[in-house]
């Protein structure tokens, strides 16, 4: 009977303390929403309150209207699509070679290329700007996603998941005529779509946020992205707080739309590549 309580004890102890992390996870995003809602003046008031006196949904109507956010919001979808996709297709097909397929030198080659991840991108910054320049590809999107075609960490994510593929599964693909590119195409990738999934909505996520990159490689209107755009919000002299949290609202959107659409496979995904050595 003790035993029993003291799980029952230790269960609701563990709801209270998940229940209070939730709250503190949650705060700065409903205050977010809330200053969404708040003139600029009334954003940062002394006298704090969560309700605005009087709710200002223009604020989500002239995001439109003083920056061009709409040509924005498109730059940020076509280059987060085009990414994910290619970082996805990039990151599968080397996998599979790592893992599935012998040759000399291979896991080597896999090491050196994981070991990347540990050297920040500060470091390669300029000669990689350098490098584009030369080409003649600032200032132009087809440069920045050939930049971010390829992910060490997609890659290695992708190979602990071809890993647990039992070989016997390869190998009957073999004897039924398959190649090595149709092992991968027929067999690999429809019984990957977890680790898909979780590559898919890391690699939307770290796009549709990135700041630093389109801030150093776009300089045109026409080309930036939509957390450029959220920074014409600040002046000089002032800020329009209000608007700013308007359009973050709006920036915040698409990500959670893609996470509640592939979360189920995303803890399936960590759970059968994430953790495994």
């Amino acid at each position: 009977m003790k035993r029993k309580q003291k799980e029952i004890l230790t269960r609701i102890i563990s709801y209270i303390l998940l229940t209070l992390l939730t709250i503190m996870t949650l705060m700065p995003l409903l205050w977010m929403l809330s200053a969404s809602l708040k003139t600029s003046t009334e954003v940062f008031s002394m006298n704090f309150r969560w309700l605005p006196e009087v709710a200002q949904w223009k604020n989500y109507v002239e995001i439109w209207s003083k920056i061009p956010l709409a040509t924005f919001t498109l730059n940020t979808v076509k280059l987060t699509v085009l990414i994910t996709l290619i970082q996805v297709m990039t990151s599968s097909f080397a996998a599979y070679g790592f893992s599935k397929c012998k040759f000399k030198g291979r896991d080597v080659l896999f090491l050196c290329y994981v070991a990347t991840i540990a050297i920040p991108w500060q470091v390669y910054m300029l000669p990689q700007y350098s490098m584009m320049n030369k080409m003649h590809l600032v200032d132009t999107h087809i440069g920045y996603i050939l930049m971010q075609s390829f992910t060490a960490f997609g890659v290695f994510l992708m190979r602990q998941f071809f890993m647990s593929l039992p070989g016997e599964l390869l190998e009957a693909g073999r004897i039924d005529g398959l190649s090595e590119y149709g092992n991968f195409l027929r067999i690999a990738m429809p019984l990957s779509k977890p680790s898909i999934a979780t590559l898919t909505i890391f690699s939307f996520v770290t796009i549709w946020n990135d700041y630093m990159g389109p801030l150093i490689y776009f300089n045109s209107t026409r080309k930036k992205t939509i957390q450029l755009g959220i920074k014409m919000f600040i002046g000089q002299y002032s800020a329009e707080y209000g608007l700013v949290m308007a359009a973050s609202v709006i920036s915040l959107i698409p990500v959670l739309l893609i996470f509640l659409a592939g979360q189920k496979f995303f803890v399936q995904g960590v759970a059968s590549s994430g953790i495994k050595g």
